[in-house]
């Protein structure tokens, strides 16, 4: 079968490679009909690795994705041949301290699609996935919707981490697809404001587009002071989701005293600071995500129910075999890319 292989920085290669089989009765083999290309991909395809976890080529990437059942193990129950169906990427090992604590995202015996140690990436034509994480659409969803539920779970549990206040006021540093998909989750919560930075003039419209109360461009105007002039008090909840020194500064003076900073973008660097006079003096509470912990259904159920519309966030497609061009268009952040899409 085809696959899209990371072969070195910057280079990614159509190749062959042996076809998946089914070896457990709970398996499922999937056929791939669309891959969402994440930030977490282009991680690896510039700098081969995200903190411990690094690539040795050559090496399989992409995690989101939606598919059609193409064979069953025989005790799978709840998917048949010909089904769609959105992929949950994490397999959890379910025994350990973390899985008997409902915190299935920080298994110590985790494997999630397209992660250097743990397992091959979904860019290929045929996977073979635990019936657990194929999650029927039952025609509520289309294939790109089905793919951008991982980027939207995230979202979803980041705003359900946040626990927000009624009619809360939010910022959110950074409109990329995970940006954007806190965005649509906490608007489906009914928050007052979200206020949104982003420094792609495209990204800014779209971000308006989809939704946002308002967004500033910090390469043209001082966001801090325009959001406060806004909400003098501050915001509830800061998300940050560019994963930049930069931002987490900007959303420490955002939010108000109580306030909670919620990261989940992901830094590049292996560490990051902060303004301990800030935070301390505004009692500020600091929240981590580690992806999504178990939201899929429950975002696919969002999306189904009309409730969030992220289609809008999907602004590329490609066929497999340009791969590389759709990865250094989203490295390059060109043509006010958003989602990258690639079609199988």
């Amino acid at each position: 079968m085809k696959a899209a292989v990371l072969t070195g920085l910057g280079r990614m290669e159509l190749r062959q490679v042996p076809e998946p089989r089914i070896e457990k009765d709970t398996d499922v083999l999937l056929k791939i009909e669309r891959v969402g290309v994440c930030g977490s991909d282009v991680h690896y395809f510039e700098t081969g690795r995200i903190g411990s976890q690094v690539v040795e080529y050559p090496f399989i990437v992409g995690h989101e994705c939606a598919a059609t059942v193409a064979a069953v193990g025989k005790a799978v129950k709840h998917v048949k041949v010909g089904d769609q169906v959105v992929v949950e990427p994490a397999v959890p090992c379910h025994d350990c301290d973390q899985c008997r604590r409902g915190r299935e995202n920080t298994c110590f015996g985790l494997r999630f699609l397209g992660t250097p140690g743990q397992g091959g990436g979904c860019l290929s034509e045929l996977l073979v996935m635990p019936e657990e994480c194929c999650l029927p659409s039952r025609g509520n969803l289309t294939l790109e919707q089905g793919a951008l539920c991982e980027p939207l779970a995230i979202g979803f549990y980041s705003v359900r981490q946040a626990r927000l206040p009624s009619g809360a006021d939010i910022a959110i540093l950074g409109a990329g697809p995970i940006g954007l998909s806190c965005m649509l989750c906490a608007k489906a919560e009914g928050v007052r404001t979200c206020y949104m930075t982003e420094k792609i003039p495209e990204r800014v419209q779209t971000a308006l587009q989809g939704g946002a109360t308002w967004v500033g461009n910090p390469l043209k105007q001082g966001v801090v002071a325009a959001v406060l002039e806004r909400q003098p008090l501050g915001v509830d909840v800061a998300f940050e989701c560019a994963g930049q020194q930069e931002t987490i500064d900007q959303a420490v003076d955002l939010l108000r005293p109580g306030g909670k900073l919620i990261l989940v973008g992901i830094p590049r660097e292996d560490r990051i600071s902060f303004a301990i006079d800030k935070i301390r003096r505004k009692e500020v509470t600091i929240v981590n995500i580690r992806r999504q912990n178990g939201c899929t259904q429950a975002t696919m159920d969002l999306v189904s129910s009309g409730k969030v519309r992220a289609d809008f966030m999907v602004t590329h497609r490609f066929p497999l075999d340009r791969i590389q061009e759709a990865f250094e268009l989203v490295a390059g952040y060109r043509d006010g890319v958003v989602k990258a899409m690639i079609e199988m």
